[in-house]
């Protein structure tokens, strides 16, 4: 409520400003102005170019459920039940988000138990690829995809071994090597509280 109390006066000024000039120049600035009044319920309509906004009910996406530090994020959609992947916000040691991990099943019979897309940031030595661990154990290597204004993506397959690796263990480990100091390397943890969980309750997705 404070917030719309202090924005409501603000908004109504902008919308007075331009008849107040008008009429300080001339009279006929006055019928100018009486004139934008007038129509200002049918510009108000169409709006051109401007963010009408929407309900909540329009996002595509929610979180059905949380386990540990995994999060089961939905999609809406009009099939009988809606497809969902496992997600985590990776951090850093402050706290801030630097990376993104989500996982999803895949059907049985394929070299690849489940897949994952992760994104990390922008700056990151492509060329260097990306390292996961489980518990210090060895790392895998994988290649990135591509880079958007998000970040930088990662697809990649994960075998029956992956997952149990990921289901047993306490903690995974990324680690990437940034653009600007390429003789360094940047460890992002992964918590996998709550993992087997939400494996257990994630969609399969069809190729």
């Amino acid at each position: 409520m404070p917030r719309k109390l202090k924005t409501l006066p603000l908004i109504a000024l902008m919308a007075l400003a331009t008849p107040a000039v008008a009429q300080d120049e001339s009279a006929e600035g006055d019928a100018a102005a009486s004139e934008a009044e007038t129509e200002a319920p049918e510009q108000s309509e169409a709006a051109p170019g401007l963010d009408m906004g929407r309900s909540e009910e329009d996002n595509p996406t929610y979180i059905k459920e949380e386990y540990g530090d995994w999060q089961l994020k939905c999609f809406r959609s009009e099939a009988e039940e809606d497809p969902c992947q496992m997600y985590q916000l990776l951090t850093e040691e402050n706290g801030n988000p630097v990376a993104e991990f989500s996982l999803f099943r895949l059907p049985e019979g394929q070299q690849a138990e489940a897949g994952a897309t992760i994104v990390v940031p922008l700056g990151t030595l492509l060329p260097e690829n990306l390292k996961i661990s489980v518990d210090g154990g060895r790392a895998k290597t994988y290649t990135y995809s591509f880079c958007n204004m998000v970040g930088c993506f990662a697809r990649i397959g994960l075998t029956n071994a992956d997952v149990a690796a990921f289901k047993a263990g306490v903690q995974a480990q990324l680690q990437i090597v940034p653009a600007q100091a390429p003789n360094q390397t940047v460890d992002i943890p992964v918590s996998l509280d709550g993992f087997t969980a939400a494996y257990d309750n994630v969609s399969t997705v069809q190729n």
